[in-house]
């Protein structure tokens, strides 16, 4: 079955998440980070930040709720049970900071096929309460056997 291109263009209701302080510790921790910003808000104080820093990759954690719906609309048509990971690409802006609220909007950039697969890549772009850009990701899911 061929891939449905109509839903390309089309945005979602946006998602908001409030960065915690703790938030950014456990996952600065879990990925191993060692840079006192991201882990002591003396630190980060110190070196003129309101809060700990985010590390950049915790964009997953206030980008990924707003792709879920894209994948899963039914008027895009993907097989889930199918899809595999092809890539993520983000270009970072303002730093994340705890007590940030993050708003994120995710939309259809592509649907294609080649080679007996469909490719499916969604943009999300995250804004904080500044109304300053923090991350814009592009997400890219495959779905074999199209």
């Amino acid at each position: 079955m061929p891939v449905n291109t109509q839903a390309i263009g089309k945005q979602y209701e946006p998602t908001t998440y409030a960065v915690g302080r703790e938030k950014i510790k456990e996952y600065a921790r879990a990925v191993g980070e060692t840079n006192p910003l991201h882990l002591d808000e003396r630190a980060a104080r110190a070196a003129g930040y309101a809060d700990v820093v985010a590390p950049p990759m915790f964009a997953v954690v206030y980008s990924a709720p707003s792709v879920g719906p894209p994948i899963f609309d039914p008027e895009i048509e993907m097989n889930f049970a199918l899809m595999v990971h092809g890539g993520q690409e983000f270009q970072w802006g303002a730093l994340v900071l705890a007590g940030d609220e993050i708003t994120t909007t995710a939309s259809v950039k592509d649907i294609s096929e080649a080679d007996g697969r469909g490719y499916y890549v969604f943009e999300s772009v995250s804004t904080n309460q500044r109304g300053e850009q923090v991350c814009r990701g592009t997400w890219t899911n495959i779905v074999r056997g199209v």
